[in-house]
């Protein structure tokens, strides 16, 4: 399958489960939240099945294609957690519309922020820095 490729589909494995996770007994609160933090509604669980979507047709298609999917949601995921960090609101769910900034404290908005931040820098990472590895190593 080769790296590239099998990074993708890790990515369509993780946003699968979290397009799940709302719907795992004993992982949600009383008030909806994941794990206590989290606040999941559907609208983000179509976002993260949609992605886990891309991701796998982009593993199964080819490396060309798990490179564009790594690089481009690297950048818009990435980008949603630094302003979810900045503002408490991120975009891909139209939070900084709906409920602009928002005075959340700093450690709670790393926590629910730091997803997006990691899978989207691991995403960037794997295809802008990896991808041109494994190219250049062929």
């Amino acid at each position: 399958m080769g790296l590239i490729r099998g990074i993708a589909a890790g990515f369509a494995v993780a946003l699968g489960v979290a397009a799940l996770l709302s719907y795992i007994p004993g992982l949600t609160d009383a008030e909806g939240r994941n794990f206590g933090i989290f606040a999941l509604d559907s609208q983000d669980d179509l976002l993260h099945a949609v992605s886990a979507a891309w991701a796998g047709f982009s593993a199964w298609m080819s490396r060309g294609a798990s490179t564009f999917f790594l690089r481009w949601f690297g950048m818009i995921y990435g980008l949603d957690g630094l302003l979810g960090l900045a503002t408490g609101s991120g975009y891909l769910d139209l939070g900084i519309i709906k409920y602009g900034v928002q005075d959340l404290p700093f450690s709670f908005k790393i926590f629910a922020n730091l997803p997006h931040i990691l899978l989207g820098g691991i995403g960037a990472f794997s295809g802008f820095v990896l991808a041109n590895r494994v190219e250049a190593a062929r």
